[in-house]
């Protein structure tokens, strides 16, 4: 047995205590903190388990690529379930992310309550992934192939789930959403983490220190969405087989390309955009909601497509409407919270990514240029050209565009710009606008409503778009169309120039600031009686 086999026999891993750091556990939140803690227990175990099995594996950075690193990992994730549960309810505890990291310790050594944790490995800001089996792009890889890894040019994959469930009941929407999501961001954890990994480890070292600790992690993620379900409906099976992920090495999976002047457009070469004429049956009339800009500025959080995922945005996302609005909201809480809005009856939370002007910086830099904020923002909520409207129900999702349609494929993009003077042409691209005239972004949401479901898997089934004349599909019936308009006063018009462009919408790191990822979402919180005067100026012909 080498020196250090023998060490390594003769040590254990010590945690720090979290049952003792916690504040007085709500009766409402026991339950879901008492199987964190016990799956801190058993991850605990599990560790030691392969640290005893492991003796004499791999170099001098094995126990911590392999064993602590995945290990602290797993321990944040239950440990913020934990916080996420007493946050439903009362104040949520903070300062617990330091209990993550673990130790070794002689196993003759008492192990220390709260230990003295060394610091883990930084793996960098996790970019959520697509959860539709597209691959995640690795931050910036190093073309350097590494000692046996490989991972220069490689992404992680893995296969989809989303449209691998059965109707999701309603009753377990929110517990399936947030999981879709946090699969999301383990990929991308995982995928940042082989980036940053080039060159460590053995021939093994991918598979058990990303690949092996990603499917653990899946695997748990996925069954909490079969039991979420199950507890309403039939339980799906099969689902055990979508855990496991593969290494892609192709060269072609480098990172997102770079803005060029092919991305922009000089609106006064865009042609006029003809709309859908309103019929006879049509509802013509308006209703806007004047809503100030957040005063706390916006967050990285999205509510719809990431809940319960903090940073599940990753672009910057300016929020209007609803004070509280993040990643932890609920229907109660947002019910509850104060509104930019002039009329207060109107709590609804419309949201859409940050504007960056880029002052001669690349766009393939991380975080480049200054985001700035509209200087008008017009939340009109208008009629069908076919036929009146219906009232939305309360907590209605409302989500328009695809965040990665660059990589995606685009089949769900509706980027929509144009300029102030130029109205009637929209472009895909980014305008160049003459002088005197502004910037402007248009976001009109779906507004054909299967009257049901307020939300769906994937957040784009329950609430469709009308077909090109404006009617709405067979089994749905039309309700209030909101179109949220943006203009920018402070956003230069100075043509491109090669990859040197003006202004860019904030998005993931693997879609380049593509124009085509432009994208925005609402969740409808309006008393019922301002939805009844919303539809009864709609149908009127009103405008109010």
């Amino acid at each position: 047995m080498s020196a250090q086999a023998g060490t390594l026999a003769a040590q254990t891993i010590v945690c720090p205590s979290v049952a003792d750091k916690l504040p007085e556990i709500p009766a409402a939140a026991q339950a879901e903190v008492d199987r964190n803690l016990a799956l801190l227990d058993k991850q605990l175990a599990e560790a030691n388990d392969r640290l005893a099995r492991s003796v004499g594996q791999g170099g001098p950075n094995f126990v911590q690529n392999a064993i602590l690193g995945p290990l602290a990992s797993k321990r944040g994730a239950a440990i913020d379930r934990i916080a996420i549960a007493i946050g439903r309810v009362a104040q949520r505890p903070t300062g617990l992310d330091a209990l993550s990291t673990c130790t070794l310790s002689d196993s003759d050594t008492p192990a220390p309550d709260n230990g003295t944790p060394s610091p883990a490995p930084d793996y960098g800001t996790p970019s959520p992934a697509p959860s539709n089996g597209a691959t995640s792009p690795a931050p910036s890889p190093s073309t350097s192939t590494g000692a046996g890894t490989g991972t220069g040019t490689g992404t992680i994959v893995c296969p989809s789930v989303a449209d691998k469930l059965p109707e999701i009941p309603a009753a377990a929407q929110a517990e399936v959403d947030r999981n879709l999501a946090l699969l999301d961001k383990q990929l991308a954890e995982a995928n940042d983490r082989l980036a940053r990994s080039v060159g460590q480890g053995g021939p093994n070292f991918v598979q058990n220190a990303i690949l092996g600790p990603l499917a653990s992690k899946r695997g748990a993620a996925i069954d909490r969405i079969a039991i979420a379900i199950g507890r309403v409906a039939q339980r799906p099976t099969g689902l055990d087989a979508l855990s496991t992920c593969t290494l892609n090495n192709a060269e072609a999976d480098a990172t997102a390309t770079e803005l060029s002047a092919d991305d922009s457009v000089d609106i006064r070469e865009v042609p006029r955009t003809e709309q859908p004429q309103v019929t006879s049956n049509g509802s013509r009339g308006t209703f806007v909601s004047r809503c100030s800009m957040n005063s706390e500025g916006g967050n990285n959080d999205n509510v719809i497509t990431a809940p319960g995922v903090s940073d599940g945005a990753q672009p910057l996302l300016d929020y209007v409407g609803n004070m509280s609005a993040d990643a932890f909201s609920t229907n109660e809480s947002l019910a509850a919270a104060d509104t930019t809005c002039r009329n207060e009856a109107d709590q609804s939370a419309y949201f859409w990514p940050a504007l960056r002007v880029l002052n001669g910086e690349s766009s393939a830099d991380e975080d480049a240029g200054t985001p700035v904020q509209p200087s008008q923002v017009r939340l009109e909520y208008r009629g069908n050209p076919t036929s009146e409207v219906t009232a939305s129900p309360q907590f209605l999702r409302l989500f328009s565009g695809d965040a990665r349609a660059a990589t995606n494929g685009g089949d769900d993009a509706r980027p929509t710009f144009t300029c102030t003077g130029f109205t009637d042409r929209l472009t895909d691209k980014y305008p160049i606008c003459p002088a005197g005239s502004e910037l402007v972004r248009v976001f009109d949401m779906p507004s054909c409503w299967d009257g049901e479901n307020i939300d769906s898997a994937g957040h784009r089934t329950h609430l469709v778009f009308p077909d090109e004349d404006g009617a709405c599909p067979s089994g749905t019936q039309a309700v209030p169309q909101l179109r949220m308009t943006l203009v920018y006063d402070d956003v230069p018009n100075t043509a491109p120039s090669d990859t040197e462009v003006p202004f860019a919408v904030d998005a993931f790191d693997s879609e380049g600031n593509d124009p085509s990822t432009d994208h925005a979402g609402s969740i409808s919180v309006m008393s019922k009686q301002l939805m009844t005067n919303v539809v009864r100026c709609i149908n009127s012909g009103r405008r109010c």
